[in-house]
């Protein structure tokens, strides 16, 4: 391994927004920094080592010549060990939509950005309310048909544990709710077993075969890491699952400055990236190759109260850090940003969104998920927030293009026809790059103030409400087919009907 290496322009159909975009433009660490972060993290490794619970996970750490302290759990891990497993996994992991033409997968590697939903809260807000509610397994099939419908949110990750679903048949519903309402890649957490192997079999189904699921792979699960150095005995064993099947798998960390990690964003870094590729290993030790991502959800802490806080600059400053990080490694990232503290959609629910995705955005990172969707310190999704974090995510994605110099874009023939004091108002070179060049927005108003009144003075959120309701109004088109829903059914334990309605 080579570690240095109006009803506005809603559709009902998925629409292909700029996705896929090489950032990077955006880099706070410098290459002295990210090899002290390496060689630190090494040390780690080595002289510190990581508590793996399960019996079978430190079986496989020391067979692959890790040092193993039974009564601890703690295994100490070789510098050249961690290269070579983390040199195992795959530098581009391709997320795929139901689609065949591939204009809905997620390609991830390099810079390339791709930005969308996360989970998973235990609130929703309904759409023009304040108020919030549990969440239900109706609202992940309301979700999904929204995202599906928003065309710069690029990916739909189950963004709701519902309370009416009892926890032995949580993951094949909130995945085939998301299945049969989104033609977008659903990523999710698992949190069993049984339901691992449901959901894979459910996807099997549909996608027409195992190995055709493989080829495409539409889904994708997320297990995790404590912080510090923890791989605790159920999410290794979940992670050991996924990795079995074949199935793309995120094994995050979320480390807290000042609770779980150093109160330095230095030292939360450090230790999000310890953990991770801890996770990363263990994939590639239980089935080497498995498509794995290097995650990162590292905040900071409101050490008044010791509560997580998600819509700080911090946030956005360590993730896109983590980003270059995951370039250093050659491993697709996934990244977190897009969220917000606030209770509502307001003013700081808009700045703080906004300023985590742009950060971490431009600094290239592949997968960033939250970015659509949450308030209240994740705890709750809200639906015209969807609406709102689509507009900024557009916006955001046109900032991550960046500015394109060539022949075609100075327009020199075309300064040269008007001359001084000449307008480029009828210009065919101006009609041909009207839709392409400028982000066109779909929510922003940028009316004159009289023809705003005379259109009923409507605010952002009353706005995203509006689109919210236009879009869940209209009967969705099935996505599963209607011949399989009885199959589904009868051969995955524990589905509900009301995946389907």
């Amino acid at each position: 391994m080579n570690v240095h290496t109006s009803e506005r322009r809603q559709t009902s159909k998925p629409q292909p927004g700029r996705k896929g975009i090489s950032g990077g433009q955006y880099l706070p660490l410098d290459e002295a920094d990210i090899l002290k972060l390496h060689k630190t993290s090494l040390r780690v490794f080595s002289e510190i080592g990581v508590q793996v619970n399960d019996r079978e996970a430190r079986d496989l750490f020391r067979r692959a010549g890790a040092q193993v302290d039974e009564s601890s759990g703690v295994v100490r891990i070789p510098a050249g060990m961690v290269e070579d497993l983390v040199g195992t996994a795959p530098a581009t992991v391709t997320l795929c939509g139901r689609d065949d033409s591939g204009l809905l997968d997620c390609e991830l590697g390099g810079s390339q950005v791709h930005m969308g939903t996360g989970g998973t809260a235990l609130n929703v807000q309904d759409p023009g309310e304040v108020r919030i509610r549990p969440a239900q397994l109706e609202d992940i099939t309301r979700m999904a048909t929204l995202v599906n419908a928003l065309e710069n949110i690029h990916f739909y990750m189950l963004n709701v544990y519902p309370s009416d679903v009892q926890d032995e048949a949580i993951d094949v519903n909130r995945f085939g709710a998301a299945l049969a309402r989104t033609n977008k890649h659903v990523m999710g957490g698992v949190y069993t077993i049984d339901g691992i192997r449901s959901v894979i079999r459910m996807a099997e189904l549909i996608a027409g075969s195992p190995a055709r699921l493989r080829e495409r792979p539409f889904l994708s699960m997320v297990t995790c890491v404590i912080s510090p150095f923890k791989l605790d005995e159920h999410y290794s064993r979940l992670t050991m699952e996924v990795a079995r099947q074949g199935i793309p798998v995120v094994v995050p960390s979320e480390p807290l400055c000042g609770a779980t990690a150093p109160i330095t964003l230095a030292g939360n870094i450090l230790i999000q990236n310890v953990d991770s590729l801890s996770g990363v290993m263990l994939a590639q030790l239980v089935n080497p190759g498995t498509p794995t991502l290097y995650g990162c959800i590292s905040s900071i802490t409101d050490l008044r109260e010791l509560k997580y806080l998600s819509g700080a600059v911090e946030m956005g400053l360590m993730n896109a850090a983590s980003a270059q990080l995951a370039r250093f490694y050659n491993l697709p990232y996934y990244a977190t940003a897009g969220m917000t503290d606030s209770k509502t959609n307001d003013v700081q629910a808009g700045y703080e969104s906004a300023l985590t995705s742009l950060l971490v955005a431009l600094a290239g990172a592949n997968f960033i998920h939250d970015a659509a969707g949450f308030i209240e310190f994740c705890m709750t999704a809200s639906y015209d927030k969807l609406v709102i974090d689509n507009e900024i995510i557009g916006m955001v994605m046109r900032a991550v293009e960046g500015i394109r110099v060539d022949d075609e874009t100075l327009a020199f023939e075309e300064i040269h026809k008007a001359g001084p004091g000449g307008h480029f108002v009828s210009s065919r070179h101006t009609r041909r790059h009207m839709r392409s060049e400028h982000y066109a927005p779909q929510l922003s108003d940028r009316m004159n103030r009289d023809v705003w009144e005379q259109e009923g003075a409507s605010d952002t959120v009353a706005r995203a409400t509006q689109t919210v309701k236009s879009i869940l109004d209209r009967k969705p088109a099935p996505v599963i087919p209607e011949s399989l829903h009885d199959v589904l059914l009868r051969e995955i334990p524990g589905l509900k009907p009301q995946v389907f309605r």
